[in-house]
């Protein structure tokens, strides 16, 4: 029957501290841009990726032939 009860108050212990980093984001700011993420598929990705490699031409694919 102890048992049951550290395991409350551990559940206990941990919703209030998921409670409190909730509250601490959201007066901290990480939850104010909203119109980003949903707009971010609609800009072309190519003005970014100059410094991007391509990594499957770097693959070089084996002979059959040879091995």
């Amino acid at each position: 029957m102890a048992v049951i009860f550290i395991l409350i108050f551990i559940s206990l212990l941990l919703a209030v501290s998921f409670l409190i980093g909730f509250i601490w984001a959201a007066k901290h700011g990480q939850f104010e841009d909203s119109t980003t993420p949903s707009i971010r598929i609609l800009f072309d990705d190519t003005a970014n990726s100059g410094n991007k490699t391509n990594h499957f031409t770097s693959i070089k694919t084996s002979n059959p032939d040879t091995l």
